[in-house]
């Protein structure tokens, strides 16, 4: 598969005054674009108002109800990390509330994404009084509509870009909905059900409910759920984000995470005393994730809800061996994927791929989207077959396409073609009939031709520049490691700097183990990880490479340790 070569660019940072009284943090919060040190404080004073939710009014006008005449209440999520913590929010701090609540997790592979009537039959079978959807829902109109006609009122918390109708539920709450004043449009849905809860609690207290005998649920207890939402659906860290992810890694931090939480950290071999924001998105997600890619995300939710650590550690590990078997069908599906593009005669003209093949899994392709995206710095739909004659796809994007925006083009352009469609920027599913696949590679590459601005399709690494002898320290590897939460438009930090090979052997077959020195013959040890032995010259004496300066623990004691994401030999 063609390799798209980066060109490396360091990332600007702005005029002004300073945010941060440490220099490098100094400069590194500017270049994320921070205008004042209130965006940096994580206390959960400086959230963002429930009140500037629409719907929220409505919404608790519901719970309220329920609350009153005793409802049979229904949570219907979704298959993913997001919709695995947003119904395990649901259904724990509703039941705290003094709620009747049990909840139903799709199928994806029999039922697909969302409150579909398939669903709504299903859900009927335990006569719910209340539905609420938390991370789906925005698009089920017909859903909806078959809910309403069993007389069952529906509340949808979702977060997902909305189509041109709404569906006719009793409440919604969406930040993204025409006319919602919340400023965080980048809240996941985990996020949105938090925020009920906030104003709920708020009503309650308001009338007096907790003065009555009633206990009032600590919500801060769930922000481990809200903070592994956030990060896993990789949705922008905004301020508002960053305080709740904070907040959430505080908790697991101190050891008052979920067993769930902590089962999970323990086997991936990770120590939760030190968790990071990236360990949500590299570590907790993908397992969580595994369960609704080959089985079923119930898997998932279980676990979360575990209240015994050992009934947690047993469910973990289930969901660890879901993950490893995920890992061994996604390895075969990039072979295939490397052998199509490779055959391209094209591949260099083309702007927007869609791979297929017929023995794909359908539960993998988002995954491989992903991959191969990142390769040839693409966006990228990859399909695999879906049930009557129809083919399901999971998209990825670069900066600079917004995948659903492209997909509203085609849907334009070339009516029928799309059978349904939805997502966000960044990812985005669809479902077309199979006979039509060459036309979704004509129109896919178009519309990416189309709407990207030709520099986007240049592949670009934005570093903060190179750090200083002094910075290359522990010291300032523990800071980094604690100054974030990074991830989304809020990245990690990345340096970039020339360095001389003082040694280096090759680690666990595939990576590369090194003690490099700078101009001042300051010797620091590194890794770059999944190195092609054949490509790699061993003769070399110097690279150029780009890097994360991280702490490295081993055996109790720590160090610190340069982890390169691209490595060349240099003169």
């Amino acid at each position: 598969m063609a390799v798209a070569l980066p060109t490396i660019t360091e990332r600007p940072v702005a005029a002004g005054p300073a945010v941060h009284d440490h220099a490098l943090l100094d400069r590194l919060y500017r270049a994320r674009g921070v205008k004042q040190p209130v965006e940096l404080d994580s206390q959960l004073k400086h959230l963002l108002p429930w009140q500037s939710l629409k719907g929220i009014d409505a919404a608790v006008d519901l719970l309220q109800q329920a609350l009153q005449q005793k409802w049979r209440v229904l949570i219907v999520g979704d298959y993913d990390v997001d919709g695995a913590t947003s119904t395990t929010l649901a259904v724990e701090a509703l039941s705290a509330f003094g709620l009747n609540v049990d909840f139903l997790l799709p199928n994806r592979f029999e039922y697909g994404y969302g409150l579909s009537p398939e669903i709504v039959q299903l859900a009927l079978q335990q006569a719910p009084n209340l539905i609420i959807t938390v991370d789906n829902g925005i698009a089920s109109l017909d859903g909806v509509a078959a809910a309403k006609a069993a007389g069952v009122r529906v509340l949808v918390t979702d977060h997902h870009l909305p189509g041109a109708q709404l569906p006719d539920a009793d409440a919604i709450l969406n930040p993204n909905q025409p006319g919602c004043d919340f400023a965080s449009k980048a809240a996941c849905g985990c996020t949105v059900m938090f925020y009920l809860l906030i104003a709920w609690r708020a009503r309650l207290r308001e009338s007096g409910w907790f003065e009555q005998g009633h206990r009032e649920p600590q919500l801060a207890d769930w922000l481990d759920l809200v903070a592994l939402a956030t990060v896993a659906d990789v949705v922008p860290l905004d301020a508002n984000n960053r305080r709740l992810v904070q907040q959430g890694l505080a908790r697991i931090r101190a050891g008052r995470a979920r067993p769930g939480i902590l089962a999970l950290f323990e086997v991936a071999g990770r120590d939760w005393r030190h968790a990071r924001s990236q360990d949500f998105g590299f570590v907790l997600g993908p397992r969580l994730n595994a369960a609704g890619r080959l089985d079923d995300m119930t898997v998932g939710v279980k676990t979360l809800l575990a209240k015994d650590p050992a009934d947690a550690r047993h469910r973990a590990a289930e969901l660890d061996s879901l993950n490893r078997e995920r890992r061994a069908i996604e390895r075969s599906m990039l072979v295939d994927a490397e052998r199509y593009l490779d055959n391209l005669n094209d591949l260099a003209e083309r702007n927007g791929h869609v791979l297929f093949e017929a023995d794909w899994h359908e539960g993998v392709i988002g995954i491989l989207a992903s991959r191969v995206k990142d390769r040839v710095h693409r966006p990228v739909i990859a399909m695999a077959p879906g049930d009557d004659g129809l083919l399901k796809g999971s998209a990825r994007s670069i900066a600079g396409f917004h995948l659903r925006d492209g997909l509203d083009w085609i849907a334009s352009q070339c009516p029928g073609l799309l059978r349904k469609f939805g997502g966000h920027a960044m990812a985005a599913g669809l479902t077309i009939d199979a006979g039509r696949l060459d036309e979704l590679r004509l129109w896919f590459d178009r519309a990416v031709t189309e709407l990207c601005a030709p520099e986007s399709l240049v592949p670009t690494i934005v570093t903060d520049g190179r750090l200083s002898g002094s910075d290359l320290s522990l010291e300032t590897a523990l800071l980094l490691e604690t100054a974030g939460p990074w991830g989304q438009l809020f990245p990690e930090p990345r340096f970039h700097g020339h360095w001389r090979i003082e040694s280096q052997r090759i680690v666990g077959e595939h990576h590369l183990k090194l003690e490099v020195s700078n101009d001042d013959g300051q010797v620091v040890d590194a890794i770059a990880f999944n190195i092609d032995n054949s490509l790699w010259p061993t003769s070399a004496k110097f690279l150029d490479g780009v890097y994360q300066l991280q702490c490295n623990r081993y055996r109790g004691k720590e160090s610190v340790q340069l982890v390169f994401d691209e490595i060349i030999p240099a003169d």
